[in-house]
């Protein structure tokens, strides 16, 4: 389905030149946007609730009727729990309600794979994006050494692994096989949407192309932080690079509530 929007030989403009955008595209057709940083204080997100209000009108405006946010677990920068999550949660959608923001909020996390998150696996359970969907991540730049053995944890755990934003993990560039081996183990591909725009650089876009082209990515999510994150995905919907979403069979229309 998707396949025919890159061919080899192609320049993008041609890619992508004939797809029509609809006038007042937004992201409606996604429904649900599930990777977010929008509990105010307790990440490098949202720093006040003023913020978070700010970033939840724009997904809403932009056609998202669900939100789930992802706020950090990171020991070392973020210790968040499930109680200060789910406490901010709740301070937030107190704050979304009395706004008549139409949007349901909830919350799970996007965990750090390190120790810490091998003890948590072993002691409590953890916050899931759906049913038993768990959003990961690890170092941008090495591979974590005890990755696969960690995954497999998790699911002998009951659980299903989502790796956040794939196409960032540079040291995956050159191994680019290892994205398949993490489909084959069962885990779920999460794109950061303005990968595709070339927002964190030509490399990482040129990746994320690749894994979109191979239909090897499951979910999307705006890894919303703060305005200028919201600025790009609302100029997103009106590009070239609209199309490519609007054909792609994301998960996220699934997770509306």
């Amino acid at each position: 389905m998707f396949s025919r929007f890159f061919k080899r030989g192609k320049k993008e403009e041609d890619v992508y030149g004939n797809q029509d955008i609809p006038a007042g595209a937004n992201w409606g057709f996604l429904g649900a946007d599930m990777h977010s940083h929008l509990v105010p204080g307790i990440d490098d997100g949202a720093k006040t609730m003023e913020d978070s209000l700010g970033l939840v009108r724009n997904l809403s405006e932009m056609g998202f009727r669900t939100i789930i946010t992802t706020p950090h677990t990171m020991i070392d920068f973020y210790p968040n729990t499930t109680q200060t999550i789910t406490s901010g949660l709740l301070e937030l959608q107190k704050a979304v309600k009395e706004q008549n923001i139409p949007v349901t909020i909830k919350a799970a996390s996007e965990y750090y794979i390190d120790e810490h998150f091998i003890k948590l696996l072993d002691t409590e359970p953890l916050l899931t994006i759906c049913k038993n969907e768990v959003l990961v991540e690890f170092s941008m730049l090495y591979e974590p050494p005890m990755l696969f053995d960690v995954i497999y944890k998790m699911q002998q755990a009951g659980y299903k692994p989502i790796i956040a934003h794939p196409e960032r993990y540079l040291f995956f560039h050159k191994e680019f096989h290892k994205y398949r081996a993490l489909r084959d183990r069962g885990c779920l591909l999460q794109l950061n949407m303005l990968s595709i725009c070339g927002y964190y650089g030509r490399n990482i876009k040129a990746i994320a192309d690749e894994l979109l082209s191979k239909n090897l990515y499951d979910y999307c999510g705006s890894d919303m932080h703060h305005d200028k994150h919201a600025a790009a995905l609302r100029a997103m919907a009106g590009s070239k690079d609209y199309a490519i979403f609007a054909n792609y069979p994301f998960l996220n229309p699934g997770l509306c509530v």
